[in-house]
């Protein structure tokens, strides 16, 4: 018995090693038949991979900005808490190019996946558009809107107007993943965000050196734009199940209006909550640049843990929609209580590091001890929430997966309007609990919006949405 064990557990890693570089070849997968744990993780892994990549780009911004004091960090934070209404766009038209390219790759419809894609592309051009010129013009009212002082308007309202115009970028890149990610080729989202990382990572510190914030922006936006180029490049000339041709892009209304149809309950979905964490970060903003700046340094920390559980949800509405398109609801169900299962696991060992690591973590980031204070504590605080919201993000991007869009929108206009805001404002200004009401409130939010997603997939409407 003793001489077969190690035969056991080589076979165990090899079959692992072999799980991993196939979820990362790139190569065509059929996610409606065979073993669900292993759709699952071939799915999840570029998924992961690619949402770490997506939260480097907030880290490196402020690790690198970080070097240039306060004001420079209230920068960024305030900016990036606006710029989250341009992120939620493109989640919204990204979830609806998921839905409908995995509903019609489920149904064995490949050509019809690419002209839903290339519908999609049309519509966040000319958004991308109006936004772009919004932002570059009104960069510096918006830093004030948002509570910056005088000098912090002045020092960096280029880089929001930098980042604001260069909205295109984030789109396409967000969209152009969800097509990816739809069709089933998680590797391709993966490697764009990759590259674009890449990028950002050489010139960040470069441009900032020679230009200042400024130079931090400019470094975004191009990586971002390589990023997209590579995109581009694989939807054109490469040899994934969804290619895109040049007559995809003649105006078609019928399938316009059903990627706004989707699009707009999913945007609204993003704007309600992003709309939120303005109002939140608006709260914080009374006690200083450095309840601001702590606040900031731990959101993008948070967020950069968060980030990988979001790409193991993202694999369960890639999975929902096709298994729904190939008319099997009950695994499409399946798959998402597997992948909750898994979620949860991750999110125990990150909350564990939080709550014992937090110090260190963010002394790397930043080394302003009031700064540094306000962070800690709102990542230990944060972090007790971190199972439940794994939970609730995979439930969310199951609704979003099957095209119903409509249900986790109403749960997050309840539940961070008419609940987190108000109970981090009496929490924080009325109890005169500061900055930590507002660090209370948000695993309180998030355990009422895993609640109520619960509730309401075990009803299984979202398995008779037609789209």
């Amino acid at each position: 018995m003793s001489s077969e064990q190690p035969v056991k557990s080589v076979i165990t890693l090899r079959s692992i090693y072999s799980l991993i570089k196939q979820s990362l070849s790139g190569a065509h997968q059929d996610y409606t038949i065979g073993s669900i744990r292993k759709a699952v993780i071939l799915l999840s892994v570029p998924m992961i991979l690619e949402m770490c990549m997506e939260s480097v780009f907030a880290v490196v911004d402020i690790f690198f900005v970080g070097r240039l004091g306060k004001e420079a960090v209230a920068t960024v934070a305030l900016t990036e808490s606006v710029i989250t209404l341009v992120y939620s766009v493109a989640i919204g038209l990204s979830m609806a190019a998921t839905a409908l390219v995995a509903r019609r790759i489920g149904e064995k419809r490949p050509e019809e996946a690419a002209r839903s894609a290339a519908q999609a592309i049309n519509l966040a051009l000319f958004i991308s558009l109006v936004i772009s010129l919004i932002g570059a013009f009104a960069a510096p009212g918006i830093l004030e809107i948002m509570g910056a002082s005088t000098e912090t308007v002045e020092k960096g309202a280029s880089y929001t107007r930098i980042l604001f115009g260069g909205s295109v970028v984030i789109m396409l890149l967000y969209l152009i993943n969800g097509i990816f990610r739809g069709a089933g080729n998680a590797s391709i989202a993966m490697w764009s965000l990759w590259i674009a990382n890449g990028c950002n990572i050489i010139l960040c510190p470069l441009l900032i050196h020679y230009f200042g914030i400024k130079g931090a922006a400019i470094a975004t936006t191009t990586g971002r734009g390589i990023g997209v180029c590579y995109q581009l490049y694989h939807l054109f000339r490469g040899k994934g199940i969804v290619r895109i041709f040049r007559k995809y892009f003649v105006p078609d209304m019928e399938l316009i209006r059903s990627v706004i149809k989707i699009a707009w309950t999913g945007t609204t979905q993003f704007l309600i909550g992003s709309a939120s964490w303005i109002v939140m970060t608006r709260i914080i903003a009374r006690f200083g640049d450095g309840a601001i700046a702590g606040y900031q340094v731990a959101i993008r920390i948070f967020l950069f843990f968060l980030l990988p559980a979001w790409g193991m949800s993202n694999a369960a509405a890639t999975l929902v929609g096709q298994n729904l398109g190939a008319q099997r609801p009950d695994r499409a169900e399946q798959s998402v209580w597997t992948a909750a299962k898994y979620n949860s696991i991750f999110m125990v060992l990150v909350s564990l590091l939080f709550i014992f690591g937090s110090e260190v973590i963010v002394t790397f980031m930043n080394k302003d001890a009031e700064v540094v204070a306000y962070a800690v504590q709102a990542l230990r605080i944060i972090s007790l929430g971190y199972i439940i919201y794994g939970v609730g993000m995979v439930l969310t991007n199951a609704f979003n997966g099957a095209g119903d869009t409509r249900t986790p929108t109403l749960i997050n206009l309840f539940c961070f309007w008419a609940f987190q805001i108000p109970l981090a404002y009496v929490m924080a200004v009325v109890m005169g609990w500061g900055p930590t009401g507002v660090f209370v409130a948000i695993p309180v939010t998030e355990s009422a919006v895993t609640l109520s997603s619960w509730l309401i997939f075990r009803k299984g409407k979202w398995k008779k949405i037609k789209i």
